[in-house]
């Protein structure tokens, strides 16, 4: 055997028969092994190409309908309209296309589980590989910081800890054992298995493993083929956009058919009448839906980036402003997924670290010196790392720290005894120094504690425990022998104290719960840990109902109809395994709720995808995770979903404004271009390019105004809204329908005001639509907020507006000033006092729409 690999398999402890029989798989074997089994990769959706997103969008029905729209103008001859229409195609597909190609391209550079290195022996050498070059039958190993690539059983190992809270959920590493190569692996958990899984963390010892399962067949991958089976939903926004698209293909139908009847009936020209009713639908065709849909989620996309959370499904981001349930793991979203000291007991005295004002109290030196010399000098471990971080903050200047000791022997943690011992030697001792550290009742066995000090330790243990603080026990001993004894029980050991360690929430993660809770969310802890740590938690970042929790067991033993209940009055589910994560977000689907899931690891990608709006953690997540979500929180700030949700109730509240408006101003031109047709006039009041010009207004007005509104102040102090809460409710479409007509009806006063006086067609014409551009105009302002009045929404800055009215209104004076553009328009000239009584008829038109907010405010 080469003689690297034989000193580093003796430095794990295996003795010379075993050292010699790590020879491996031959290359030719492993060669062989890899063209028939395929690479060791986890099943993942490949990457969609650019012609991949481009079918995606040009399949969306607001998309047929904004082409089939253009193509409708473009066939009758409306150039202008057509290009304008098929410009917005253009625009909002290229929007979407580059936000759904930026996605997926920040998605490619996150991935970092898939095939991580490894150090596998073939032919009796070590040999450092790809991952997804390892095969069944390797030999792995492995040491602190490796990934393990492959399902393994552990053959051999050294004080070897591995982190599967990917899997899991438990923050808490767990320590492995040495089996026999014929074991089959088991599902993960537990303490003292020989089972190693891909994708999961060595944080200490060292060991060497023979891979069992590989890519799809491990369990990360059956994680990963699990997701497949699950069908993703459609939001309740996409359901409604469907419902739009078809009513207004109908609607459009029947007055299109409408006015060819009347018009043929009371005329006797049947060809003029096709074309009027064609004319009259196109212009009453609120091609503005789809485009104002596309691009208020297009932009929410890129908005909601800003802040680190990227769309990788443009309607989630709407979707979350209706979420009623937030289920989130602790491990990692939580939480810090790291160790930090709590609390110190020693001499019968407890501190709690977050206390602490000034120097560390003597009394607590000797637990934190001999906890450090039983660590490594540069750890990996993080409990160990939180031992050296509050040793280098608390002890420094002291003489507790001994950087220029050596380390002569370590005693490893086993099976039958849950402590390691660390031996040294001073630089001015002429003995030696024992350190140790372990489970509080193996260190209290190796101080031959007897039954009164045994019950007292139980005590201090219990008490700890309930603040939901993992424990470690130390004590030290002096040694001056020159031979080392073979075991730890050979030591005189004197108990010092006890070590309580947490893993830290994330410091913005209370204030978001808080805001959840005023928002009407219901915030749902999930987790594979303990149910006291779980409620621990619970307390610290002020989550409800944390006194009651539903433990994995149970859920194992209930039926679906029962667990739906429980899910009612439950906050907090601990020691729950990833099939149950799954099945508790199915219940409150069940219930009608509308789900947001958050999570980073491999177990809780079945969820994600299950879940109405799957929230992943885009550097702490796995592959798999992020795949199946439709957001990823780039930086894992907690506090980003808070922002997410504000934005998801701002964009669906400027949507149904936008709507809203859509609708109003849509009415006074259908009238006004209806209502020749139904009294035979022979003079029409509006022309083709009097409807160009006001879609000039309407589509910037609904698209980008609207988009751009600021979010009302109480937008999280609301509950959610329903799922079933439509753009076009009875209250909603009802105003919007009384705002049209009442604008209709001045434009069409003025109109008629002008006929009475005398003046021609082509001047009361000119007044009417001066009146109808102010009222177009006075709509967006009095649409912009439902709760504040029309003048003071104008100190709310909103920079798309002040284009929009001001390019309006500078048009208007060109087209009614200007003597080649009024002729074509067909207009007269007007004297100043007229244009200002039109001008005082538009703003008339929404008075009673100021008035009753004014009433709701009292």
């Amino acid at each position: 055997m080469p003689e690297s690999t034989y000193v580093a398999a003796t430095l794990m402890g295996l003795n010379e028969s075993q050292v010699r029989a790590l020879k491996g798989l031959t290359l030719e074997h492993a060669v062989n092994a890899l063209r028939s089994e395929g690479p060791n990769e986890l099943p993942t959706s490949r990457k969609r190409g650019i012609l991949g997103i481009v079918f995606e969008v040009v399949k969306e029905p607001m998309f047929l309908l904004l082409l089939a729209c253009g193509l409708i103008y473009l066939v009758l001859g409306e150039i202008q309209e057509a290009a304008m229409l098929l410009g917005f195609v253009v625009v909002t597909m290229g929007i979407t296309i580059y936000q759904e190609q930026k996605t997926e391209n920040t998605l490619e550079a996150l991935r970092d589980l898939s095939s991580p290195r490894a150090l596998v022996i073939r032919d009796g050498e070590r040999r450092r590989i790809a991952g997804r070059e390892v095969v069944n039958g390797d030999l792995l190993v492995l040491s602190e910081g490796d990934r393990v690539p492959a399902d393994a059983v552990l053959l051999w190992g050294v004080n070897l800890s591995v982190d599967e809270s990917l899997l899991t959920g438990e923050s808490s590493a767990v320590r492995k054992s040495a089996g026999d190569s014929s074991l089959t692996v088991q599902r993960p958990g537990g303490e003292d298995t020989s089972f190693l899984y891909s994708g999961t963390l060595v944080v200490h010892g060292q060991g060497v493993a023979e891979v069992k399962a590989i890519g799809a067949s491990s369990e990360i991958g059956r994680i990963g083929k699990a997701l497949q089976t699950l069908e993703q939903e459609q939001t309740p926004l996409q359901r409604e956009t469907g419902s739009i698209v078809r009513t207004i293909f109908i609607g459009a139908l029947v007055l299109c058919a409408l006015v060819v009847v009347v018009y043929g009936i009371t005329r006797g020209d049947w060809l003029q009448g096709v074309l009027s009713g064609v004319t009259l639908a196109m212009a009453m065709l609120p091609e503005e839906f789809p485009v104002v849909l596309t691009i208020f989620l297009a932009l929410g996309a890129w908005r909601i980036s800003l802040k680190n959370v990227l769309a990788r499904r443009m309607a989630a981001v709407e979707s979350l402003g209706a979420a009623t349930v937030l289920c989130t793991d602790k491990t990692g979203t939580l939480t810090q997924n790291r160790m930090k000291i709590r609390m110190l007991r020693a001499s019968g005295r407890s501190l709690d670290l977050e206390e602490l004002k000034g120097a560390l109290p003597e009394t607590f030196h000797e637990l934190l010196e001999y906890g450090i010399l039983a660590s490594q000098e540069d750890p990996f471990d993080p409990m160990e790392k939180a031992l050296h971080a509050v040793g280098e903050a608390t002890l420094t200047d002291t003489e507790h720290l001994h950087e220029n000791w050596t380390l002569v022997q370590q005693y490893p943690l086993s099976r039958e005894l849950l402590a390691l011992s660390h031996v040294w030697r001073s630089v001015a001792g002429t003995g030696y120094v024992v350190a140790t550290k372990g489970a509080p009742e193996a260190i209290g066995d190796l101080c031959h504690f007897d039954a009164s000090a045994t019950a007292s330790l139980a005590r201090d243990v219990h008490e700890m425990a309930d603040r939901g603080l993992r424990m470690i026990g130390v004590a030290r001993a002096g040694f001056g022998e020159a031979e080392l004894p073979n075991i730890q029980h050979e030591f005189v050991f004197q108990f010092i104290g006890l070590i309580g360690l947490e893993d830290p929430i994330r410091p913005t993660v209370p204030a978001a719960i808080a805001e959840c809770a005023e928002a009407g969310i219901k915030a749902v802890m999930i987790t594979g840990d303990y149910p006291v740590t779980a409620q621990k938690i619970a307390r610290q970042i002020g989550m409800q109902d944390w006194s009651h929790v539903v433990t994995g067991q149970e859920i194992a033993l209930m039926a679906p109809e029962e667990l739906r209940e429980r899910v009612k009055q439950t906050a907090i589910f601990a020691r729950v395994v990833p099939e149950q994560k799954l099945l508790i977000v199915e219940a409150f689907k069940a219930n009608g709720e509308i789900v947001a899931m958050t999570g980073d690891g491999v177990n809780d990608a079945p969820a994600l995808k299950s879940a109405h709006i799957g929230v992943a953690m885009g550097e702490r997540g796995t592959d798999v995770a992020r795949e199946a979500s439709d957001l990823v929180l780039l930086d894992d700030d907690f506090s980003s979903i808070v922002a997410a949700v504000r934005l998801g109730r701002r964009i669906f509240d400027n949507l149904k404004k936008a709507m809203a408006y859509i609708v109003s101003v849509h009415i006074p031109i259908a009238l006004t271009s209806l209502l020749p047709v139904l009294l035979n006039w022979k003079e029409m009041i509006l022309f083709p390019v009097h409807i160009v010009f006001l879609e000039l207004i309407i589509d910037p007005a609904c698209s980008i105004v609207f988009e751009a509104e600021p979010a009302e102040a109480d937008i999280m102090r609301r509950r959610p809204r329903s799922p079933s809460d439509r753009l076009f409710g009875r209250q909603s479409l009802f105003r919007s329908a009384l705002q049209g007509v009442v604008a209709f009806g001045m434009v069409f006063g003025v109109f008629e005001a002008s006929l009475s006086l005398g003046e021609t067609v082509a001047h009361a014409r000119t007044l009417a639509f001066i009146t109808l551009i102010v009222a177009n105009l006075c709509l967006i302002l009095a649409n912009r907020s439902w709760q504040q009045g029309l003048f003071a929404s104008l100190a709310v800055p909103n920079r798309a507006l002040l284009w929009v009215v001001g390019s309006a209104l500078a048009f208007l004076g060109l087209v009614v000033y200007v003597p080649g553009l009024r002729g074509l328009f067909h207009f007269a000239p007007v004297s100043l006092l007229d244009f200002l009584i039109a001008l005082a008829a538009g703003l008339v038109s929404v008075s009673w729409f100021e008035i009753v907010k004014k009433l709701r405010r009292a």
